[in-house]
């Protein structure tokens, strides 16, 4: 390239095409798009954005929620739809030739559409690995044909991708930056307005409807096992949204023996942070209880059907689902899964957790570990790597694996 031809492209607006999914993809777009600007201050990003990422600057052509789903039965009922979202995707997105496309977790809605971009002649970068170290194992070859990067967010994936010769590169997560080392109790109550003596746990059922419609009424229950047998505990329960609030109250109002719950408006890092141990979904949020230095119970449901062919099919590759657990390598905290999922279950781990002062102060040291290891400054990692895939810097400090 010429010289002024390459001072045009520097200063020509950088384009970015993100499709990010659900509450955890919004914070990631979020945390990106910012540490992009410090970069690029003519920065131009569209496509499906979460209220973060429209925050940040993302031009939203539709909602994060949109691609909400999960399980097989129920992207089975939303195919159609997302069928048909992929399409004016793609349509739009050629029309706007983005420098680089950007997939923000959403693998199965993402890396097809990566693909088909890809194809186009647009450079594409899937943002968070799905979990084909786990499960499918066979995907990997469909990520190197979607994909001219793969940025993961925890250490071991990097390394399965250069065993398969996709590049791909450990940028560390977000998350791990956000929250501090030592998480303030005292001062996440006062904010919280949280008074009062007493263990405080916390209840996340997740962010998805789906999902806290399968959660709720387990972990009210839960609540109810708990304050039944020990006097004095206190509960708080963040939503995701209001539509989330809705049907956690519901199921709550439901139970004749439930205690009193409060609920949350969002802050749900805040509420980690308060809290003394928490019931939570099996997703992001066991990552943010892990980093709030907080003992947990992880809960993990999806349809009957859904269960029988990840079990018949033996398609789970791994002996954990939650990310504690998975880092660590070992069950650092308990795991239930489908049936086991009940409130007498979930309370009485609790409570086995909380009592067990050994265990949690091994928990701690572990869970403290892990945060320096994922405290890498990820955003701007990840900002420093999209860059140098559009040609605009020498990139982040490291090499890609496997590339």
């Amino acid at each position: 390239m010429s010289a002024p031809r390459a001072r045009a492209a520097a200063t020509e607006p950088l384009r970015l095409g993100v499709v990010a999914g659900e509450h955890s993809g919004d914070q990631l777009g979020a945390a990106l798009i910012a540490a992009l600007r410090e970069r690029v201050p003519n920065l131009s990003c569209f496509g499906v954005a979460g209220p973060k990422m429209i925050a940040a600057g993302c031009e939203a052509w539709w909602g994060a929620e949109e691609l909400a789903v999960m399980g097989l039965t129920e992207v089975l009922w939303h195919l159609p739809r997302l069928l048909r979202l992929r399409a004016a995707l793609i349509r739009r997105l050629r029309a706007a030739r983005p420098h680089v496309f950007i997939g923000i977790d959403a693998p199965e809605f993402n890396l097809r559409l990566a693909r088909t971009l890809r194809s186009a002649g647009m450079r594409t970068v899937q943002y968070v690995s799905p979990q084909v170290w786990a499960w499918r194992q066979g995907r990997v070859r469909t990520i190197g044909a979607a994909c001219d990067l793969v940025l993961c967010l925890l250490p071991f994936e990097a390394k399965f991708y250069a065993e398969h010769g996709v590049p791909a590169l450990f940028v560390g997560h977000p998350l791990a930056d956000q929250i501090p080392l030592a998480v303030d109790r005292d001062a996440a109550r006062r904010a919280l307005d949280l008074r009062g003596e007493g263990p405080l746990v916390a209840l996340l059922p997740g962010s998805r409807l789906t999902e806290v419609r399968r959660l709720a009424a387990p972990f009210a229950a839960a609540a109810a096992h708990i304050a039944a047998r020990r006097s004095g505990y206190r509960f708080i329960a963040p939503m995701a949204s209001p539509e989330v609030r809705e049907v956690f109250e519901k199921e709550v109002a439901q139970l004749p023996d439930a205690p009193a719950i409060r609920v949350l408006e969002g802050q749900a890092q805040p509420a980690l942070a308060a809290c003394d141990a928490a019931i939570v979904a099996s997703g992001t949020a066991t990552l943010e209880a892990l980093l709030s230095g907080r003992p947990m119970v992880v809960a993990y449901r999806v349809s009957p059907v859904t269960a029988f062919v990840l079990r018949t099919m033996r398609l789970v590759k791994v002996r954990y689902f939650s990310q504690p657990n998975l880092l660590a390598g070992r069950p650092l905290v308990p795991e239930f899964f489908q049936e086991q999922v009940s409130g007498a279950a979930l309370g009485q781990a609790l409570l086995q957790e909380l009592e067990d002062r050994g265990h949690v102060r091994e928990l701690l040291e572990e869970f403290a570990s892990v945060h320096r290891t994922l405290r890498r400054g990820g955003a701007a990692r990840a900002a420093d790597a999209i860059l140098a895939c559009a040609g605009r810097t020498s990139g982040a400090d490291g090499d890609h694996a496997g590339g």
